[in-house]
């Protein structure tokens, strides 16, 4: 195992950037450009995205502000049981995952006659500062200063671990965690990007609450400004999300050791390198460091980011995903299958499905991957003994039914949607996909238990409505298996083709090299990961951006709009044979 080198807290600096950190001097700040503006009073509107600690935020702004008046968003709201009707059919009933994307907007949540009522309160309000807090806030009053509170939603989950928030208009702080998740991907999490998206463009001021209160550098307030050079910069220069990770039941060790993790952690399953709506990013402002959602570039930037192409037919969705899945001394992850493009429109809404493809970036000698099934099965039998397997009678016998295959370092397997398949123990995956990640119907778990000791949801149904039962051994070998193609040669360096299957939009490139290789965005986004190689460096031919420099399995995206860039081995690359892996849009 190589000396880890994985910078787990990549940022963007913002050259001139600065922000102020602590409630007494957020407090100043604030209160300062409001009375200036409001002439001695003047509203402060904080604004919230769901997750956000609104009442601390309002409590510490309070007490310091000392507001003739302090009202709370969430008092205009309809009442929690009427939110709960008009969130319902998106929640798919009973079923514990899956739920239909939501349409609604963060008017729908407000309660017209209560909005009057604190408008005029806001109004009737002469002398002093107004203090209005929580999600929706700028619904009230446009504020004389805006300042926005984000948050980005794997610190969101992590909240709803801990039961510490509730879902957008309702107390439900005790309800499953799961559930919250499923409640905040299918509802409240799209609701509350609608709202953002305008305010992040006239925003005076932006809160970074995510941080834990015990963090003496939290919280952080920087002018809106300089978040949107920020954002602005990111869409211009490669740049990294911030990576996290997770344990899982079938969790392995190897980046644990690879990635200088936590030594007394049980295992790592999951590692996310490049999920924009889940990462965080980083603004490095001076010594600081501003974390605000990933997805905000996409939001402000989205044809400098994705290119017209790509923005065209996603909107301001980033549709490629990079994450690791580690089985290396641990076992065997769920036998699954992805939802056809059609069933993923019409049962939820989302008009592309997860495609997606396992390269090897390491593996055991044992290593294996279940992929596609084996001639001459029944579909009829297959289901049955799924059924059975579910209901206790004996164990899915996945080897009966399932193709598998060999592993190694460096192999590539391609899966598009309707393909039965399972990372088996002993391999460190870096998957490629795209983004639908939600989207997998377990169909068999090995028996096990979640690490919360209960099973975990098995979704035979939906899975047996997706299978493509003609992707048998012969043409899973044929079309789906390191179908590798040499496409470009130069001095020091050599392009192949690695796929995907021509059903999947993402092409896959790998790229050997001892020396510079040219590269071109093409206006297309590109996501690479160093896959061999200590150390490597992106530059750009007219200087356009500052030398990057990227480590062993690190992920990293070049915007459309860089065009022209070369990657080259740098300080402990040099000398040694390297590789990357970069997936664009076709």
């Amino acid at each position: 195992m190589r000396k880890p080198n994985y910078d787990k807290f990549p940022y963007v600096a913002v050259p001139g950037g600065e922000c102020v950190q602590g409630w007494d001097a957020i407090a100043d700040a604030l209160g300062a450009v409001v009375r200036r503006r409001g002439g001695g009073g003047g509203v402060l509107v904080v604004d919230c995205y769901t997750g956000v600690f609104e009442d601390a935020v309002r409590d510490e702004l309070a007490t310091r502000l000392n507001p003739t008046l302090t009202l709370d968003a969430r008092d205009a709201m309809k009442p929690a049981a009427a939110i709960d009707e008009l969130v319902a059919p998106f929640l798919g009933g009973d079923d514990p995952v899956f739920g239909y994307l939501s349409g609604l907007t963060l008017p729908h949540f407000f309660d017209d006659a209560k909005l009057a009522r604190l408008r005029d309160r806001v109004a009737g309000a002469k002398d002093g500062l107004v203090l209005i807090v929580g999600c929706g806030a700028a619904m009230i009053h446009p504020g004389d200063v805006l300042c926005y509170a984000d948050m980005p939603r794997w610190e969101a989950q992590q909240r709803q671990r801990r039961s510490e928030i509730a879902n957008l208009g309702v107390d439900n702080h005790e309800l499953k965690a799961s559930l919250q998740y499923k409640r905040s991907f299918f509802i409240d999490w799209r609701v509350c990007d609608r709202w953002k998206q305008p305010l992040l463009a006239r925003m005076d001021f932006a809160l970074d609450t995510t941080a834990p209160a015990t963090d003496p550098a939290a919280p952080k307030l920087a002018a809106g400004d300089t978040i949107r050079a920020g954002l602005a910069r990111a869409a211009t220069q490669p740049f990294r999300v911030v990576p996290f990770f997770d344990p899982g039941p079938w969790g392995g060790q190897w980046m644990k050791e690879a990635f200088d993790m936590d030594r007394s952690a049980e295992n790592y399953a999951w590692g996310f390198d490049c999920v924009p709506e889940e990462n965080s990013l980083l603004l490095g402002l001076g010594d600081a460091r501003f974390e605000l959602p990933s997805i905000n570039v996409v939001f402000r930037h989205p044809r400098e980011l994705l290119g017209d192409r790509v923005h065209g037919r996603f909107g301001t969705e980033f549709p490629i995903r990079f994450d690791f899945l580690d089985t290396i001394e641990g076992g065997h992850l769920s036998f699954q299958v992805h939802p056809l493009t059609e069933y993923v429109q019409n049962a939820f809404g989302m008009h592309y499905t997860q495609d997606e493809s396992y390269y090897m970036l390491d593996a055991d000698d044992e290593a294996t991957v279940y992929l596609g099934v084996k001639e001459g099965v029944d579909p009829d039998e297959m289901i049955a003994a799924l059924k059975r397997a579910q209901a206790g009678d004996e164990p899915f016998d996945a080897d009966q039914f399932a193709a598998r295959w060999p592993a190694k370092k460096h192999d590539h397997f391609l899966i598009p949607a309707g393909t039965v398949h399972c990372s088996g123990r002993g391999s460190m995956v870096l998957e490629i996909s795209a983004t639908p990640y939600i989207f997998t119907f377990k169909l068999w778990d090995w028996g096990r238990l979640g690490l919360d000791g209960l099973p975990r949801p098995i979704n035979i149904a939906h899975g047996q409505a997706n299978i493509a039962w003609d992707r048998t051994a012969p043409w899973v070998e044929r079309e789906l298996i390191n179908r590798v193609e040499v496409v470009a040669e130069g001095e020091g360096w050599c392009e192949e083709r690695t796929g995907l299957h021509e059903r999947e939009f993402i092409e896959t490139r790998r790229h050997w090299f001892t020396g510079k290789v040219p590269h071109d965005t093409a206006g297309g986004v590109n996501v690479l990961n160093l896959v061999e190689g200590e150390e490597a460096i992106v530059e750009c031919p007219n200087h356009a951006f500052e030398p990057f420099i990227v480590h062993y399995a690190e992920t990293f995206i070049v915007p459309a709009s860089v065009g022209r860039y070369t990657i080259r081995p740098h300080g402990k690359g040099e000398g040694q044979r390297c590789a990357t892996m970069k997936a664009y849009v076709r």
